[in-house]
């Protein structure tokens, strides 16, 4: 089974956000608002064919996810007919 393309923001104890993919020893990538993060790591993600962000608090816990296109999203909107 193929592993999922994440990246996940998460606060740095220095100050700042990171992005970052699961299991890796480095970072993607940082930056200084948790918005300018998020942002970055959708690149990345959308860069690679699509996958999931993972967005967590300050304290570390997930907060939030997004599916960027053309990942296969979990929970798609309901269609509006």
């Amino acid at each position: 089974m193929a592993t999922r393309n994440e990246r996940h923001v998460t606060p740095d104890p220095e100050g700042g956000w990171n992005v970052g993919k699961p299991g890796a020893s480095r970072r993607s990538d940082h930056a200084d608002t948790q918005a300018e993060a998020i942002k970055r790591a959708r690149d990345i993600v959308g860069n690679a064919g699509g996958g999931e962000v993972v967005i967590h608090n300050r304290e570390g816990q997930i907060r939030d996810s997004d599916t960027v296109a053309p990942g296969n999203d979990p929970n798609p909107p309901r269609d509006k007919r």
